[in-house]
């Protein structure tokens, strides 16, 4: 088993920092997505748990000396420069593994680092002791409301906000085009369910609605495509097109059939494996 980490920073237009972010990633990183509409950029790092955490603090690191989140405007909702760090555990060439046990005390040691050492709030999500399961769109609601940091000051760092900490399953990142934001505004609630979440979003001149598939192995990409496409129909819009942010399991990809990948948005050379094997 090895580690992916797929950090989520609130920054997607200026290249020169974006290019500083890469190197701090170093070897590990097999993958940056970046939207300038969202204004939010996805490193995708996988290896060994050593070399994955110290990849993950190199990358902190440099977000939180390099970028503020003043004046941050972007179509992407973020509590921070450095917004959401999961670790998720992975096994080449399988299915997404459930056990979390793996991942829970990188996910704590790290939180407890960026809090001690860079003085930025921490909110842990995914398994928390004593406490039922918490999820990051919880922590985004009520982060220093009802929700206190698990680490760090009660209050944000001056030019970094906060950050959300993760142990969880692999998800995938897709957004999936339609006609209008009045017709993602009506198909994103509906699609929502425990295996999806969904919002709609205006990008740029686009409408999407932006999901994250948290059981790919239920629902995966051709299934929620399909079904945006009904409730799209139903509300008298279409399905534009769809975009995979970030990789995929390949033994998702491989349960989707090859006639479908174009319409998809999806490569063979987008997975995880294609890229550890680069």
């Amino acid at each position: 088993m090895i580690i992916e980490c797929v950090v989520n920073i609130s920054e997607g237009r200026d290249e020169a920092l974006l290019a500083e972010l890469k190197v701090a990633a170093g070897s590990t990183l097999l993958d940056t997505h970046c939207d300038r509409d969202f204004h939010r950029s996805v490193f995708t790092m996988a290896g060994e748990s050593e070399a994955v955490t110290n990849a993950a603090r190199a990358l902190a690191e440099c977000a939180v000396a390099r970028l503020e989140l003043t004046g941050h405007r972007g179509a992407h909702p973020r509590i921070g420069v450095l917004d959401v760090v999961p670790f998720v555990p992975y096994r080449p060439g399988e299915l997404p593994p459930s056990d979390l046990e793996a991942v829970v005390a990188i996910r704590n040691d790290f939180a407890r680092w960026l809090g001690t050492e860079l003085g930025v709030p921490a909110f842990c999500y995914g398994p928390i002791e004593r406490a039922p399961e918490r999820t990051l769109p919880q922590v985004r609601r009520h982060a220093f409301d009802s929700l206190p940091p698990d680490f760090g000051p009660n209050w944000p760092h001056r030019t970094a906000g906060a950050s959300a900490i993760g142990a969880r399953r692999v998800l995938i990142a897709y957004n999936i085009w339609v006609t209008s934001f009045a017709v993602a505004h009506l198909v994103a609630p509906a699609l929502r369910s425990p295996q999806v979440r969904a919002l709609a979003i205006k990008v740029g001149e686009r409408f999407a609605v932006s999901c994250n598939l948290v059981d790919p192995a239920t629902i995966g990409p051709a299934q929620v495509f399909d079904q945006v496409a009904e409730l799209a129909r139903a509300h008298g819009g279409a399905v534009e097109g769809a975009e995979l942010v970030g990789l995929i399991p390949e033994a998702i990809l491989e349960r989707t059939s090859a006639q479908r990948w174009s319409e998809l948005g999806l490569s063979n050379t987008t997975t995880i494996e294609a890229r550890l094997r680069a």
